[in-house]
């Protein structure tokens, strides 16, 4: 989806705040939850990391929820203590390109250069070798897939897009999240406000329809209980 200008550099305190979460880690919560799961949903937030992350993961942690942070290449490189932060927090870390181009425009030897690129930037910055990748703005090709392939990528999209990017109001993504069904993954954002404050109610949401966060199956593109 449309990606935004990233806001300016965070302070050098913001940058130490994300690694000092103090609520219970999202991993250690959804485990106690895990008893009461009937099926799993993806929750995955696009463009990070940034001047939101902090407060997304402090949210996400004191929901229980867990969700796999689809990183610009960029910005892991430029804030390497917010990689560690959600790793820290119990998310998991995907590949979205580098500086977030349509990437079917490129050719083929800028594709690689944009996927290669980001998962050694996630790497250097402590976020492990991605398995996961979403092509900005959901568009993709044979030569993407392709290059995805090269890297051992699997190429996830969404069955549901939250429009949170286009200024979906909270009530609108939290109704976007209750229309998940097992398995299914959902479009959301690193950056908009309104998804940070719709966070408490998408746990709502999904515990009552017996649905709990899980990752998403390299294997099968499909959210899964976490391994």
């Amino acid at each position: 989806m449309r990606t935004r200008a990233h806001l300016p550099l965070l302070a050098a305190a913001a940058l130490a705040a994300a690694g000092t979460l103090t609520a219970p880690t999202a991993a250690s919560a959804a485990s106690a939850q895990a008893a009461a799961c009937t099926g799993y949903v993806g929750l995955t937030f696009d463009d990070g990391p940034g001047s939101g992350t902090t407060a997304l993961l402090d949210s996400l942690t004191r929901n229980g929820l867990r969700a796999t942070m689809f990183n610009q290449g960029q910005y892991a490189a430029a804030y390497p203590a917010l990689v560690r932060a959600q790793v820290g927090s119990g998310m998991w870390v995907g590949n979205h390109s580098y500086t977030h181009p349509h990437l079917t425009q490129q050719s083929q030897a800028t594709i690689d250069s944009e996927i290669s690129r980001t998962q050694q930037a996630i790497a250097n910055a402590g976020g492990g070798t991605p398995k996961l990748f979403r092509p900005p703005y959901g568009e993709t090709n044979a030569t993407v897939r392709a290059v995805e392939a090269r890297y051992g990528l699997t190429e996830i999209l969404w069955n549901v897009d939250s429009q949170d990017w286009n200024n979906a109001s909270t009530d609108a993504i939290v109704a976007a999240a209750g229309r998940l069904t097992n398995g299914q993954v959902i479009l959301l954002h690193d950056w908009p406000a309104n998804t940070r404050a719709a966070i408490p109610r998408i746990a709502q949401t999904l515990a009552a329809k017996g649905l709990c966060a899980g990752m998403i199956s390299p294997a099968t593109g499909r959210a899964v209980a976490p391994g």
